[in-house]
């Protein structure tokens, strides 16, 4: 198993294995906290080997400044067959979608990727506190 792809975004979808982003982002900024960003998704692209047939039990994590969960665990399950043998790899989408969340304090987050207690793939957001004084460059700042 590979990870091909995995980032936050304002949208995604999959469309009969096609995946389609939107906006993928790293950096959330807020005039205050706690702050609820309304709407965005977390999108991870993987990619198996034949080798690799079979049920595959993953958990996605997010994880706050302090080290603490702050959403309990995701656990999506991804079948993997294979049409033949002339089909050299298959992939699966997992997008995630995240309705209202919710950020307490500003700092940086980590959403983890695991399979089987092993950590596949680390996306950050960094939260901070809006500056005017940036807002001329942009987000990153």
């Amino acid at each position: 198993m590979t990870v091909q792809l995995a980032t936050l975004c304002d949208s995604a979808a999959d469309y009969s294995g096609k995946l389609c982003i939107l906006g993928a982002f790293d950096t959330l900024c807020a005039r205050e906290f706690p702050v609820v960003h309304p709407a965005c998704a977390l999108v991870v692209r993987l990619t198996f080997e034949a080798s690799d047939a079979g049920k595959h039990n993953l958990v996605i994590r997010c994880i706050d400044p302090s080290g603490h969960e702050t959403l309990p665990p995701f656990e999506p399950v991804v079948e993997v067959s294979f049409p033949s043998a002339f089909v050299p790899f298959v992939t699966r989408n997992i997008v995630m979608n995240l309705q209202r969340l919710r950020v307490e304090k500003p700092g940086l987050y980590r959403w983890v990727l695991e399979s089987k207690g092993q950590i596949l793939a680390t996306i950050p957001l960094r939260v901070t506190l809006f500056d005017d004084s940036r807002s001329a460059t942009g987000p990153a700042g």
